[in-house]
């Protein structure tokens, strides 16, 4: 009973996320190269013959501008919602085109949830990703830790959490006033305090993985974040999700202690938050 998981690459330069159980497998996002992705792909033994769809998050180019290709090349239904679509003013043949919708999606054996988020987006979405009774989400460019986030953050086995920037970076770097307040203001990008609340305060204890990703290049390192984050780590497997490369392909599994955790938080995860 288990996930692979791997970041192929996180960043401003461009996102793709992996979630596959073996057989079968999904991409978030797909913001690199089809022959970057191709290649980082092969670099963790993995296979584009798995891959069985793509979900995109948003129609900003570092999550869309592999995808045409990608897509064209290997016949894969892209899950997208109409207003994305529509502002990404990519063309992508319509067999390919799946309108996201509320209801989990079934890819073989393995389910995703797609639920809406506050970022500065026509219609933006981030994703669970289910497979063996494990949940794995990816929840990057996210204005704030609105009840959706922290609702699906609880249930979380391993998750691709945004740590984009250090506020006093932020304050003090070459940004312009008017670009700080578009990613602090609420509908742009989580920072590195703003994440470990999150974490601290709502990761599942069954929580095996925390992958840290799209950290700024100018507002942000990653040795500040991870000292940030390992004191609260224990057990947990904390990484930093690279701009410039693949991360490893992380194994999540169950231990006998996580299913009866799994199960006696169930009813408490079955409450359903709005979005405000």
């Amino acid at each position: 009973m288990s996930l692979f998981i791997a970041s192929l690459n996180s960043g401003s330069n461009g996102n793709c996320y992996y979630v596959g159980n073996g057989k079968e497998a999904v991409l978030v996002d797909a913001g690199i190269s089809c022959r970057e992705t191709e290649r980082r792909m092969a670099n963790l033994g993995l296979s584009m013959e798995n891959v069985k769809a793509i979900f995109i998050s948003h129609e900003h180019t570092d999550h869309i501008n592999g995808l045409p290709v990608l897509a064209k090349k290997y016949g894969l239904p892209v899950y997208i919602s109409n207003a994305t679509l529509r502002n990404s003013r990519m063309v992508l043949p319509s067999e390919l085109v799946r309108d996201i919708t509320a209801e989990p999606v079934a890819i073989g054996a393995l389910r995703v949830t797609a639920f809406e988020k506050l970022h500065d987006a026509a219609d933006p979405y981030s994703f669970i990703v289910e497979g063996n009774g494990l949940k794995i989400g990816v929840l990057t460019d996210i204005g704030k830790a609105c009840k959706q986030v922290v609702h699906y953050f609880r249930q979380c086995h391993a998750v691709f959490l945004e740590s984009n920037y250090d506020e006093q970076m932020l304050e003090e770097g070459a940004y312009s006033l008017r670009l700080q307040n578009r990613i602090r203001g609420g509908k742009g990008h989580l920072s590195n305090a703003q994440a470990l609340q999150l974490f601290a305060m709502h990761r599942a204890p069954y929580l095996s993985h925390l992958l840290l990703s799209h950290l700024s290049q100018s507002n942000n390192r990653p040795e500040l974040v991870l000292d940030l984050f390992k004191p609260f780590a224990n057990e947990l497997t904390i990484a930093v999700a690279s701009r410039y490369k693949e991360s490893p392909l992380y194994h999540i599994q169950h231990s006998a202690e996580n299913l009866f955790l799994t199960q006696s938080l169930k009813t408490f995860h079955a409450v359903q938050y709005s979005l405000f």
